[in-house]
């Protein structure tokens, strides 16, 4: 075989490689219900956060945790356990993202993202009128 045949065969298995690499780590969102099926691996689960039922951030073995329990797109609810602070104004967001796996009975999230509601929804505003007038020359 000629170099230049072996160099095309490597370039087309490493293209291949990273094109299955980026099919596998898509981002799509899960329920609990599959994350709890597949403990071992890394799921990012959209949901809201449960008002009701209590909101715990404490300091375990030297590092802050913060405890809630949320509901996904499904219905399913899950406690959760987040090693960090909580967000800023986390009891008003409107939708939680979680990116991480289920440890035992609960899900442990690596990270924590917050859809937080807009200050400026058109239907709380109201109507603003404005005018327009031209610079005095």
């Amino acid at each position: 075989m000629k170099k230049t045949h072996i160099a095309g065969l490597i370039f087309i298995v490493a293209v291949i490689g990273a094109i299955v690499s980026i099919v596998y780590n898509a981002d799509t969102y899960a329920g609990f219900a599959e994350a709890r099926a597949n403990p071992g691996r890394e799921f990012h689960i959209l949901g809201e956060l449960m008002r009701d039922k209590p909101i715990e951030e404490k300091v375990v073995s030297n590092t802050l945790t913060l405890s809630f329990h949320m509901q996904d797109g499904h219905g399913e609810t899950a406690q959760v356990l987040y090693f960090g602070a909580k967000p800023r104004d986390f009891e008003l967001s409107d939708e939680v993202v979680l990116i991480g796996k289920y440890e035992g009975p609960r899900f442990v999230a690596s990270s924590l993202l917050l859809k937080c509601p807009s200050k400026y929804r058109p239907e709380e505003i109201g109507k603003t009128e404005y005018t327009f007038s031209p610079a005095a020359n």
